[in-house]
């Protein structure tokens, strides 16, 4: 609970401050070494194998969804439509895991949760390649590379979520 406290206190003079040139850096660096130990303790739990599926798993898909969205908007697609569904979609998740916690329905729903934050991080890594390449100016790279990262990650926690539930 403490880390997800610092990544909030750390998340938010990084939004404001995301322009300001040595300020940026040193509050990504904070926020990338609080994540980086978040992430740390969640694997310390988790087997190796479960771990190095979720990885190459997560891998693969960054790889072929980045290439993917590079080539639509080459061809003049526009993924900006998908922001309000995602977002509504990520509300959904976060009842969904509220209601997880208050009331545990067993491993099946896990597995359901974690499939289903899956599918809607691969769609905010569309949207926000899509939002880098189209919408991002040059001094908002800070910024950009902060929504991809947490894509990321929540994309590698959804499917560890989903295979530690297997595993089990």
């Amino acid at each position: 609970m403490m880390v997800l406290i610092c990544l909030i206190a750390v998340l938010c003079p990084l939004y404001y401050y995301h322009q300001r040139h040595p300020v940026n850096y040193l509050l990504l660096g904070i926020f990338t070494v609080t994540l980086a130990f978040a992430i740390g303790l969640t694997c310390a739990f988790t087997s190796g194998k479960v771990i190095l599926e979720a990885v190459i798993l997560t891998a693969a898909v960054v790889v072929g969804l980045t290439l993917y969205t590079f080539w639509a908007a080459k061809r003049g697609q526009d993924f900006n439509f998908l922001g309000p569904f995602l977002f509504g979609a990520l509300i959904v998740l976060m009842v969904f895991a509220l209601i997880q916690i208050l009331f545990p329905l067993g491993k099946i729903s896990v597995m359901i949760y974690g499939c289903l934050a899956a599918i809607i991080f691969c769609g905010y890594i569309v949207y926000d390649t899509d939002n880098l390449i189209k919408r991002f100016t040059y001094d908002e790279y800070i910024w950009a590379a902060v929504s991809l990262y947490l894509d990321i990650v929540n994309l590698f926690l959804a499917l560890l979520t989903v295979f530690r539930a297997a595993d089990s």
